[in-house]
């Protein structure tokens, strides 16, 4: 059987001219195919991602060396003469499809804290499983200014506000909780702020210009909405003494600055410290009380007039299954009229989905923690994604870890 396959190699390379990755319902493991994908970019491939064919396909010029990396991974592919490749271009052309050029595999970033857990983070679990190489970086990196080196940033489940998630009410007494506080409250001391809330504002405030200049950044759960709400409560005070050691502003609402902002606007903060909520842009209550059998409607673009949110909903199906976070969903009254909305709860006010520019760069945020555990808690195991290699909702994490390899002139919206 050692010698069969790769003569089935040889008898392939004859006859192929192209390789395409399906990413329809044939597909075996969508989410290594994004890593298949990744890797040809990496070794000077051109990669076509094929936008509204089969779910957003791949295709690239015969290799065997993805053929073989495609085998190994247990991901479907085809090898296509050139009249199925002819018939590939004319079927996009006629129809509301798209060629896109991959043409640099990005470098990639994760902001998580140095007592990471897998249960953390998603893209983490994601690109891991995908065979998608990634650093860490945390607050100390990105105020020596280490983000430039990187074209994609994903943000942590994280507190951008200093409140440790709200978690006091519930968890203050844990080991896991004391440990966090003490290893922010170290790195602040070491970075010479006086208080984490002003330390994690630099951050965002750096982050900020990261995107203003370039970069791409992703962002879920409690990442996007604290991040929003510690831009624009940067001239007032929102944290209870029992995170800081003095009051809040008791006129903040009045005082938070939404122009800072690159998503949201017209909300209030949550200043009780025993509310386990952030603000009125979640809507966490409503989408626990419509329950696990809700569905995230992705919108349908023109992929040939609006290729980037295209990109950024490819996926094999038009709906992904519900899951909820410390932040769940944006609430749409919240949201910039000039931030895209992607996917949505229809006829609720639960935005899931939504992408936007700021400067040169671009910021997506995808509300939830984790799209295969619908309510997931701390301490609970980590998402085994062999269980959910065709997962919908994992697709759209990994959709953003390509979407800055396209060709830059494809990035412009």
């Amino acid at each position: 059987m050692g010698k069969i396959l790769p003569l089935l190699f040889v008898f392939a390379a004859l006859r192929a001219d192209k390789l395409l990755i399906p990413m329809d319902l044939s597909q075996t493991d969508h989410l290594r195919a994004y890593g298949i994908a990744y890797r040809a970019i990496s070794k000077g491939l051109d990669v076509e991602w094929l936008l509204n064919f089969r779910g957003g396909s791949f295709m690239m010029a015969y290799d065997r060396q993805v053929e073989k990396d495609c085998a190994v991974n247990g991901v479907c592919w085809e090898n296509l003469s050139a009249s199925e490749v002819l018939h590939v271009y004319q079927t996009i052309e006629e129809n509301n499809m798209e060629t896109v050029l991959l043409e640099k595999a990005p470098r990639i970033a994760v902001y998580i804290p140095g007592n990471f857990e897998p249960w953390d983070d998603a893209v983490t679990l994601a690109l891991e499983y995908a065979g998608i190489p990634y650093e860490q970086v945390w607050d100390d990196d990105v105020l020596n200014g280490v983000l430039p080196k990187y074209d994609w940033l994903h943000l942590h489940h994280e507190d951008f506000t200093g409140q440790y998630g709200k978690f006091y009410g519930s968890q203050r007494q844990t080991d896991w909780y004391q440990n966090e506080v003490r290893m922010n409250e170290d790195m602040c001391r070491r970075l010479g702020f006086a208080k984490v809330s002003r330390m994690k504002l630099s951050v965002a405030l750096a982050i900020k210009t990261y995107i203003s200049e370039g970069g791409f950044v992703f962002s879920m759960c409690s990442a996007c909405d604290t991040y929003e709400i510690a831009l624009a409560a940067a001239e007032t005070d929102i944290c209870h003494e029992i995170y800081d050691g003095d009051p809040f502003d008791r006129q903040a609402n009045s005082m938070l600055d939404f122009s800072h902002c690159l998503a949201f606007e017209k909300f209030q903060v949550v200043l009780d410290p025993l509310v386990y909520e952030h603000s009125t842009i979640d809507v966490m209550q409503e989408a626990s009380r419509r329950g696990p059998n809700t569905y995230i409607s992705l919108f349908d673009f023109s992929a040939k007039f609006d290729p980037v949110p295209s990109m950024l909903v490819q996926n094999h199906t038009a709906l992904v299954k519900e899951f909820l976070g410390q932040c769940s969903g944006f609430r749409r009254s919240t949201i910039k009229v000039a931030v895209l909305n992607l996917g949505e709860v229809v006829g609720t006010e639960e935005v899931k989905y939504l992408h936007g520019d700021y400067g040169k760069g671009t910021f997506t945020y995808l509300a939830g923690h984790d799209p295969e555990d619908y309510q997931h808690f701390v301490g609970d195991p980590p998402t085994d994604l062999n269980l959910h290699r065709n997962s919908p909702g994992y697709r759209l994490i990994l959709n953003n870890v390509l979407f800055p390899a396209a060709r830059k002139k494809e990035l412009k919206t």
